[in-house]
């Protein structure tokens, strides 16, 4: 799995996205609410941990990367992601529990990625979480990826508490595994709008890895075109006909022969490693420039029509690709024009982390849901499966006896 980063630091081993320290009291003058969550993310290459309150608070979320362990691959390892997970692992959550204030036992309940993901990182998190519930004796979640990312953009960035996430809301998730637009009911999901092939993160690493560019590429394509101007002819948007669908593969095979013609005219060294891309020529930027506005016109096309047949009133975007500097200034003009109430993820939530997976089982437990410890890693994971069949049934049952 190659995924979309952006938003933070590319160059270090370690990397704070929030301090959020409790102590001394004047750094952080507002007492944490219950129920603490710790919150573990580790579905790929990122060791993540963090802990949050009752009020939706991010009070540490800490993330190591593997960038460095990855980037002579090109891409992620599955075998060294979940060997760097192992031993990422004391640092990352000590760290976690001294910024956020407070010491393992003060913690409420646990929260781990589930799926999908690579199944050996997941199993480090997952086997984690649980061993921390069991021996606390607190509940455990075990939480759906698209889940956590659903909700981070109702998160704050700057301290203060998160909002509270409405019982019907439309999540568009962009990332280097997934381009969803979803319909969230009452903490239930169903799909809208799927990719039928590569997701739109996907396609920007493809894209930089053909042009020699250092992993992760997605974030550098962005850079690049910012700096170049789309052809006025540009490459072609997907259609769909009927059923509405995303498709970037059509695309991604575009971009590849334009810069094999590049090549051929001579105006591109094909034989050259590019890094981060400073030597590439205009031509180039301009033809990024173009492969970035099509895609960023798909996804306008398809919020578009999924709008004029169904009203969106509020749209939560998050994911990596979320923090694409064109597609952020663009869902605000469409928001704008459309009348929707716009939620774009704040930056630093948008790749991987732990925080948004800690808050997911915070709007669980606000709804009902009841902790599953026993469940299993899973690469593919439905969404049928979110949350799991058997906390739905004690929810309702819950339900059913407070009824007169």
């Amino acid at each position: 799995m190659v995924g979309y980063r952006s938003g933070r630091p590319q160059n270090t081993t370690m990397v704070r996205l929030t301090e959020r320290g409790l102590k001394p009291p004047e750094r952080y003058p507002v007492a944490p609410e219950h129920p603490l969550i710790l919150g573990i993310e580790t579905s790929c290459d990122d060791t993540a941990c963090a802990v949050i309150d009752g009020a939706g608070r991010v009070l540490a979320s800490v993330v190591s990367s593997q960038l460095a362990a990855h980037r002579p691959y090109g891409g992620v390892v599955p075998e060294i992601a979940s060997r760097e997970h192992l031993k990422n692992w004391p640092a990352v959550s000590a760290e976690a529990l001294r910024v956020a204030g407070i010491e393992l036992p003060d913690v409420d309940a646990v929260a781990a990625t589930r799926g999908p993901g690579l199944v050996g990182s997941l199993l480090v998190g997952l086997s984690l979480g649980r061993g921390i519930a069991r021996g606390l004796e607190v509940p455990f979640h075990g939480v759906h990826h698209i889940e956590g990312h659903l909700v981070s953009p109702f998160l704050d960035a700057e301290l203060g508490a998160a909002s509270v996430a409405p019982e019907r809301f439309h999540g568009l998730v962009i990332s280097g595994g997934h381009t969803s637009l979803l319909d969230v009911r009452d903490g239930q999901v169903s799909s809208m709008v799927e990719t039928r092939d590569d997701a739109m993160g996907e396609v920007f690493d493809k894209v930089g890895k053909r042009l020699g560019l250092d992993y992760p590429q997605g974030p550098r394509v962005d850079e690049l075109a910012e700096e170049g101007e789309p052809d006025p002819r540009p490459f072609s948007v997907a259609r769909a006909k009927g059923e509405l669908f995303f498709s970037f593969s059509g695309l991604k095979t575009q971009a590849l022969r334009a810069i094999e013609q590049l090549e051929r005219d001579g105006v591109l060294s094909g034989a050259s490693a590019h890094g981060n891309g400073e030597d590439l020529p205009a031509a180039t930027r301009d033809l990024l420039a173009g492969f970035r506005r099509t895609a960023v016109d798909q996804i306008l096309d398809r919020l578009e029509r999924s709008h004029s047949a169904r009203p969106i009133d509020l749209l939560a975007v998050s994911g990596g690709v979320a923090a694409n500097r064109l597609l952020r200034r663009e869902l605000v003009s469409w928001a704008d024009r459309s009348g929707v109430d716009l939620r774009l993820v704040p930056l630093i939530y948008s790749g991987d982390n732990a925080a948004m997976i800690a808050f997911a089982a915070l709007e669980r437990q606000r709804h009902g849901f009841v902790g599953d410890s026993e469940i299993a890693p899973a690469s593919r994971l439905p969404f049928d499966k979110l949350p799991p069949e058997h906390a739905v049934l004690e929810r309702n049952a819950d339900r059913h006896q407070e009824t007169p």
